[in-house]
């Protein structure tokens, strides 16, 4: 240790209350964090929170208290990321930054540099030189609060989609695509290799944009990327049609797929990590005219699993549907388009009941979430593990409940209705417009309608519409045709604000952030249960059910738009197929 760092480093012994918070004095500790560093190429200087975890002294939280009273440095639980700037991410290497678990953050207020480990003055001088301040007050904060500021300054600082497209577009956008062209060995990992920073760029972008799917498609003489945001598809880039073959290989590397089969459809896997988020990635890849077609579709998988509040249901629904899930037997529904959210529906439900006294085993294609006490079953045609051998083996397996990913056949539907009557709750979906055609597409399918009416004990019918920008959202006063498309009386917005989107940066100019769900639900009673034994009409059937009380999906979505949640156009894109629902005017008490 130089004369200098002795200057600037006190001795433990010079260090007053140095105490463990049990009370126990920690000099012998402390004496381990200034002792001279052991040689060898890989030697460093313990710091004092590995000694501490090492003699299992406190948990880190106590070590910080303790810390930050002895070297008279503020606590700081939580470290102010709103606003940071990332202008340090241009001159600091994320390693190092990560290796000295240390971080600088500036916001309009101050200049703080976060430690984990006060101790470690030599680094925090390096930063403060590197970025040519002196002005910095240095604050204690929890090695995951440092490591998570870390990851978003790098996400925020790394170079945007947008910059990427100037590169494109510029002078230098040749020698990138030459550069491309001229890489030879696609697995070589290093980030230089300029198809890889095409890809993780597409990547980090699609992460920090919430993009759900990536496309990547191939023209005559382009190559095109969007983003599926919101359930929407968006313009990404437009490249060179000759990046095509490279970029598409790389993808495959990372998927291990065959990179030489190119006339046959393909489907991977890929588990990255970007920043604090772990992702995976499913990968499809089929062959078109101008070359093979990918699309990405990305799992945030840090992502806890929503509940049956945060799905968008309304008080009264959520306790309908509540008694719903702890039914003893029957088969519970859900139907809806693809990418309606029936299947995380599905997963809050199970999330629900999910206890040490039942037995829930799913089979799902693909599983989406793993959660933890629930047996998923993966199918795989290949060795022909299908839906139904797949529940025709779980019926064995002493199940309380039981996850049915989809009923695509009569064979599946079959034998999720003996299971329903033989004493299980089965969940399963459908691919239909609404509740009431369910029954229609279960008697098409050749199930007998008395055993369709002894069996199902609900229905819920689900869409998926955007949410409103809180940041922009604008009031207005909407016409009246769009008021009666909606089924909103006009006596409904007397007095009431109605919102309509706008665009902001915060919602990438769209209007929109984030989606919630739309519901109804079709309870089996007595009344429905005769009908289905006398006709299969969706049309009566619907209307038997909202004689009964049923809400419809636009009646539903009226409720959201007078909340303030979402739009009137947003409700009609969703539900413009269900003419019939659209003629139901919410009922002024109802709102």
């Amino acid at each position: 240790m130089d004369t200098n760092e002795d200057k600037r480093n006190p001795r433990p012994a010079e260090i007053p209350g140095l105490i463990h918070t049990d009370g126990t004095p920690i000099v012998d500790l402390l004496d381990e964090a200034f002792a001279p560093v052991p040689e060898g190429p890989q030697a460093r200087r313990r710091t004092i929170g590995e000694i501490y975890t090492h003699k299992k002294a406190s948990d880190e939280a106590g070590q910080l208290r303790s810390l930050s009273l002895q070297f008279g440095v503020p606590l700081m639980p939580e470290l102010p990321t709103d606003h940071m700037s990332v202008e340090f991410t241009r001159k600091v290497p994320i390693q190092y930054l990560k290796r000295q678990k240390l971080v600088p953050v500036e916001t309009p207020d101050a200049f703080l540099i976060a430690v984990n480990d006060p101790a470690n003055f030599q680094a925090v001088d390096d930063l403060m030189r590197l970025l040519g301040r002196s002005d910095a007050e240095v604050v204690l904060a929890p090695e995951g609060a440092i490591l998570s500021a870390i990851s978003a300054a790098y996400d925020l600082g790394r170079d945007s989609a947008q910059e990427f497209i100037q590169i494109m577009n510029g002078d230098s956008a040749d020698s990138i695509i030459s550069e491309i062209e001229e890489t030879a060995d696609l697995l070589d990992d290093t980030s230089d290799a300029p198809i890889i920073k095409l890809v993780n760029l597409v990547l980090a972008q699609a992460i920090k944009d919430r993009a759900s799917d990536i496309h990547i498609e191939p023209y005559a003489s382009s190559l095109k990327i969007r983003y599926r945001i919101d359930g929407m598809l968006y313009n990404l880039l437009n490249l060179p049609r000759r990046i095509q073959s490279p970029l598409v290989s790389r993808i495959k590397i990372m998927a291990k797929l065959n990179i030489a089969e190119k006339r046959l459809p393909q489907d991977g896997r890929i588990e990255v990590k970007i920043g604090d988020k772990n992702v995976d990635i499913r990968v499809s890849v089929i062959p078109t005219a101008f070359g093979e077609r990918v699309v990405l579709r990305l799992l945030d998988k840090s992502q806890s699993i929503l509940t049956l509040a945060d799905l968008g249901l309304d008080d009264a629904k959520i306790r309908q549907f509540d008694r719903l899930i702890k039914s003893p037997y029957g088969i519970v529904l859900v139907t809806g388009p693809t990418g309606s959210g029936k299947t995380t529906s599905l997963y809050a439900a199970l999330s629900k009941i999910n206890s040490p006294e039942i037995n829930i085993i799913t089979i799902e294609d693909p599983i989406e979430y793993q959660i933890e006490g629930i047996g998923q079953i993966q199918v795989n045609p290949k060795i022909d593990l299908t839906f139904a051998t797949g529940l025709r083996s779980i019926v064995r397996q002493d199940p309380d409940v039981i996850l049915v990913g989809e009923i695509r056949d009569r064979e599946t539907a079959e034998i999720a209705i003996q299971s329903s009557l033989t004493g299980h709750l089965v969940f399963s979906t459908l691919h239909t417009n609404d509740a009431a055609s369910a029954i229609t597409r279960l008697i098409d399918m050749g199930i007998e309608p008395f055993l369709v009416a002894s069996s199902v004990i609900a229905i819920v019918a689900q869409r998926l519409v955007r949410v409103l920008c809180p940041r922009c959202k604008e009031a207005y006063t909407p016409d009246a045709e769009s008021l009666v498309d909606a089924g909103i009386p006009r006596s409904a917005v007397d007095g009431r604000p109605i919102y309509r989107r706008k665009g902001c940066n915060a919602c990438m100019n769209t209007g929109y952030r984030g989606r919630t769900g739309i519901f109804e639900i079709m309870i089996m009673d007595e009344g429905v249960k005769r009908l289905i034994l006398k006709t299969s009409d969706s049309n009566q059937i619907n209307d038997e059910a909202v004689r009964s009380g049923m809400s419809t999906l636009v009646q539903d979505g009226a409720r959201k738009v007078l909340e303030g949640v979402t739009t009137i156009e947003e409700v009609l894109r969703v539900t413009r197929v269900l003419n019939r629902s659209a003629s139901v005017v919410l009922e002024d008490e109802a709102i």
